[in-house]
């Protein structure tokens, strides 16, 4: 007897076929995957854990960005919204963070071609080969991607051609501990999260208070202005601000930078300090935090003595770092120090230098072991401190690029970024830059991009993200 199959059987590759390519997170650099994703005609999948588009940044809203709208619109996404009518806002304006939900965001997610890709409510929790751990390679690159999502109605597993991860990192905030380490005692809220509504929310948490602000980057800086300026309507608040070097390599204080609102911060910052509005305390690495009654002690060692200080509340600014969890079946190739991908590590590690310029780069700095899978944004930074909005545009360009198999496009980079102003190879201290600052396509920063003016009013505002 001869049995005749009506439909020859698949080869490995063909597994791929008719699958999309599955993007981690719906926010500014995951949106603009997306939409060169399409551009590029591939089928494409977005997973968002929160209910809605853009969930972190909507957590900082009321922070205002340091870049105009002109640098903080992916070029992609911005061919989807004309499309649709819709229109620009003024290119020299600055938005907060929920204008950029607003205004870019929401609508750029309910676009045609965008709103039907997007699943709101569902988190990735792993990310796998169908069949495959990371110990198996025979056939691995043929193979589809698994991924195992959480949603309110259970967990189910999904298959994807390939995958870009864009889930940031602003739910994974450094320890406060100079070693990195979880402080001992679950502190509650005594200890915020960076960038709180100093000003609106989260008045009631700060005035009045002795508040100590941990962190040397743009975010803490952001947060301090606030609270200086909390201060001078709140009697009894008192602000601290610990930083682990004798420095702030990020936070000259005469910044010549590419974009005038990012280096105004430092300057306006150790104005603060010399007018004895917040409290510096430098040289300090913390040891442990723990639970004093209502207040809060810090103990560790500054400039190698026992120090120790009892505040109110702590504003946890230290920085952020990637949640790999979900990728522990993924073959990953990282630098043992910064966590971000081997090839780009050396341009953005923080003992290295301190500038917020980073060369353009794509596929050739981001490609992992794992064929097809990608950390961009934010997340793919690691534990770097400073991120440009347009360069993860610019990287998930490359990405789709890359994709859609046009792998000369993929690794043609045109994009400059503007100097911060403020370098150092040695990152205790800090030093103006003497390289002129680039005249060409400056970038709004994803993770602490924030500017103590609102170029519309005068009126002081810091922001980040």
């Amino acid at each position: 007897m001869t049995l005749t199959l009506p439909v020859p059987p698949r080869t490995d590759a063909d597994r791929l076929t008719g699958l999309p390519v599955a993007v981690i997170g719906a926010g500014p650099v995951g949106l603009a995957a997306a939409a060169h994703l399409l551009e590029r005609g591939l089928d494409v999948v977005v997973y968002e854990a929160g209910p809605t588009v853009g969930t972190s940044v909507r957590a900082w809203g009321h922070t205002r960005l340091f870049s105009p709208w002109q640098y903080v619109i992916d070029p992609a996404a911005q061919r989807l919204l004309e499309a649709t009518g819709w229109e620009a806002p003024r290119a020299a304006s600055l938005p907060t963070g929920q204008d950029l939900v607003d205004t870019y965001l929401a609508p750029l997610a309910a676009t045609p071609q965008l709103a039907p890709v997007i699943r709101y409510g569902t988190r990735v929790e792993a990310v796998s080969r169908q069949g495959m751990d990371r110990t198996r390679s025979t056939g691995r690159a043929d193979t589809p991607f698994l991924l195992r999502l959480h949603t309110a109605d259970g967990v189910t597993d999904i298959t994807a051609r390939a995958v870009v991860d864009t889930s940031g990192t602003y739910t994974s905030p450094n320890p406060l501990t100079a070693a990195g380490l979880a402080p001992a005692a679950d502190l509650g809220d005594r200890v915020v999260h960076a960038l709180p509504d100093v000003l609106g929310a989260d008045r009631a948490r700060f005035s009045g208070k002795r508040v100590l602000v941990v962190g040397a980057g743009h975010s803490a800086a952001n947060t301090l202005i606030k609270l200086a300026s909390l201060a001078k309507t709140a009697p009894g608040t008192e602000v601290l601000w610990a930083v682990r070097n004798a420095g702030t390599a990020r936070l000259g204080a005469d910044a010549a930078d590419g974009l005038a609102a990012r280096g105004q911060l430092g300057s306006t910052v150790h104005g603060l300090v010399e007018s004895g509005q917040l409290q510096q305390i430098a040289s300090y690495e913390i040891d442990d935090v723990r639970a004093d009654g209502d207040q809060v002690t810090v103990t560790g060692r500054r400039a190698g003595e026992p120090f120790a200080v009892t505040v109110d509340v702590i504003v946890n600014a230290t920085g952020f770092r990637p949640d790999l969890d979900m990728l522990r079946e993924i073959r990953l190739g990282l630098d043992d120090i910064v966590e971000a991908p081997r090839a780009l590590a050396p341009l953005i590690d923080p003992n290295l230098h301190s500038c917020g310029s980073v060369p353009p780069h794509g596929v050739a700095e981001l490609a992992h072991p794992e064929p097809n899978f990608f950390i961009a944004g934010m997340k793919s930074y690691g534990r770097a401190p400073t991120f440009l909005l347009l360069t993860g545009y610019e990287q998930v360009r490359s990405i789709a690029a890359e994709l859609a198999g046009d792998h000369t496009a993929a690794r043609q980079l045109e994009l400059v970024l503007p100097e911060t102003g403020v370098c150092s190879t040695d990152i205790g201290g800090s030093s103006c830059c003497t390289t002129p600052p680039a005249t060409a396509t400056p970038a709004a920063e994803d993770a602490a991009c924030c500017t103590p003016l609102d170029s519309a009013t005068g009126n002081t505002s810091c922001c980040t993200n």
